[in-house]
């Protein structure tokens, strides 16, 4: 049961402090991958390496840990993860070589499993009625660190140099685990069972062969054996972790929990946001900087960029930290599934208009609003539909999904948008349009799979353990 002590608010403090040290982490390096590649004399094929451990690491370890965290307690789970991030940002500062750079990302990879065990501590310490406010304001600050580390990347490598980047993201982990020490109350349920070995490597095995060619495919080419042989491992080992955990009596991930209606549609649409999320999100500074010798580029700089993407960010941060409110009026899925129709239409926009930074401002902030109103409703219908001893595995395994869907995401933009790209040149508007508007109708199909899959209480109660199922009405908003 969560404990209801007055000092839920400082316990929450605490937990998002932390969350925003690895936050800041997710996108921090890619402004710099040019920098780093000078400062070592490797290619910036070698020096992307250093986003993409990052990217397998977090994969490999948020469902792992998760479940580790339900099992032995998330909040120590917690603070080893934090501890381990701090010690990835320290190798990181101090790197002399692309080698032990990558293993610091790895290292700071490894705390993407803090995002799942800071919802489960959340579903610990906080108040029902208060659960979906801290759930969605915590994913405000996922989303707004993300989007942080991008523009304050530049800007602080040009003071400290890119070794310095690392400094405030580490100030904010040793603060965050003291914080975590001093504030959050060991408590919360605790799983049976012990982690699968074998489901572990299996799942880590497929994971690391879908994210390493989806990230390396539009370099290396995407019919090129390397591609093709990772995929297929993929597949096979993907197979390999489906047959183990449905035939273990203690699973990784209990795939007959993720299959209930009440979970599988959200776990599912937010694989399709993720795909939206990074196909725009991510390539907008892009779009914004392209030359005018193009033909229809704005040709911004990189700050009259950053200040074009503030209204993303606002918006983002402003629902997402509305969230609790919000969610007393619209249910949770009416919820999610407006903001991914709101993404959708901000991109849409931003097509259509795209002649002035106005109106691109415009467009990316819709596409912030919904995009903050989709992560926050997906947490906490994960988190109120599975029983308390199974959050952080739950969760972890919809953060993944969403990882994925970035990841496809970025492969697709990129194959559509520079596939064809003399070097030196300029993508055409056209590979932009295509693009954009493939991704904005992943996320309209988003929003139609949660509206029309609705759960069926008994049915799902009965799966999942759950006393709700997040349908109707907006359960915990409403609770107390």
């Amino acid at each position: 049961m969560p404990t209801h002590t007055p000092s839920s608010r400082a316990a929450f403090a605490a937990i998002a402090i932390s969350v925003a040290s690895l936050a800041l982490l997710q996108n921090l390096v890619i402004p710099v991958i040019p920098l780093i590649a000078e400062d070592f004399g490797v290619t910036a094929d070698a020096a992307s390496w250093t986003n993409t451990s990052w990217l397998i690491a977090a994969a490999a370890a948020t469902p792992l840990l998760g479940r580790i965290g339900d099992l032995r307690g998330r909040r120590n789970t917690f603070l080893i993860v934090i501890g381990v991030v701090a010690i990835g940002d320290i190798v990181a500062s101090f790197a002399a070589n692309l080698p032990v750079l990558i293993l610091a990302r790895v290292l700071q990879g490894v705390g993407g499993a803090l995002f799942p065990l800071a919802f489960g501590l959340l579903r610990d310490v906080m108040p029902r009625e208060r659960l979906t406010g801290a759930i969605g304001a915590t994913s405000a600050i996922i989303g707004i660190g993300g989007a942080a580390g991008s523009v304050l990347a530049g800007p602080l490598a040009a003071l400290l140099g890119w070794h310095g980047i690392f400094a405030v993201p580490f100030i904010a982990a040793v603060a965050g685990m003291v914080l975590t020490v001093t504030l959050v109350p060991r408590s919360g349920a605790r799983a049976q069972g012990h982690v699968n070995v074998l489901s572990a490597i299996l799942l880590s095995g497929w994971l690391i062969a879908l994210l390493v060619p989806l990230s390396s495919g539009a370099r290396w080419g995407w019919t090129s054996p390397v591609t093709l042989a990772l995929f297929g491992a993929a597949a096979l080992l993907m197979a390999g972790w489906i047959v183990s955990e449905l035939r273990s009596d203690s699973p990784l991930v209990d795939l007959r929990l993720m299959a209930a209606r009440a979970i599988w549609p959200v776990n599912a649409a937010s694989l399709l946001i993720g795909v939206a999320a990074f196909g725009f999100w991510g390539y907008l500074p892009q779009f914004l900087e392209t030359p005018i010798s193009s033909g229809w580029g704005l040709g911004l700089n990189v700050q009259a960029a950053g200040f074009a993407l503030l209204p993303l960010l606002v918006g983002m941060s402003g629902v997402g930290f509305a969230a609790g409110a919000i969610a007393r009026i619209i249910p949770l899925r009416v919820m999610m599934a407006f903001g991914a129709l709101l993404m959708a239409g901000g991109v849409v926009f931003a097509v259509a208009e795209h002649t002035s930074p106005v109106t691109i401002a415009v467009a990316g902030g819709v596409f912030g609003v919904g995009i903050g109103l989709a992560y926050a409703s997906a947490a906490s219908i994960v988190v109120e539909s599975v029983p308390a001893d199974r959050t952080g595995i739950a969760t972890g395994v919809n953060a993944n999904l969403r990882t994925i869907g970035s990841a496809i995401g970025s492969a697709f933009t990129t194959a559509v948008v520079f596939g064809s790209v003399a070097p030196g040149g300029s993508p055409a508007f056209d590979g932009y349009t295509l693009a954009w508007l493939s991704i904005a109708g992943a996320a309209v199909v988003a929003g139609i799979i949660v509206l029309v899959v609705r759960p069926r209480r008994r049915a799902d109660a009965a799966d999942t353990d759950a006393v709700e199922t997040a349908d109707e009405t907006p359960a915990l908003a409403e609770a107390g």
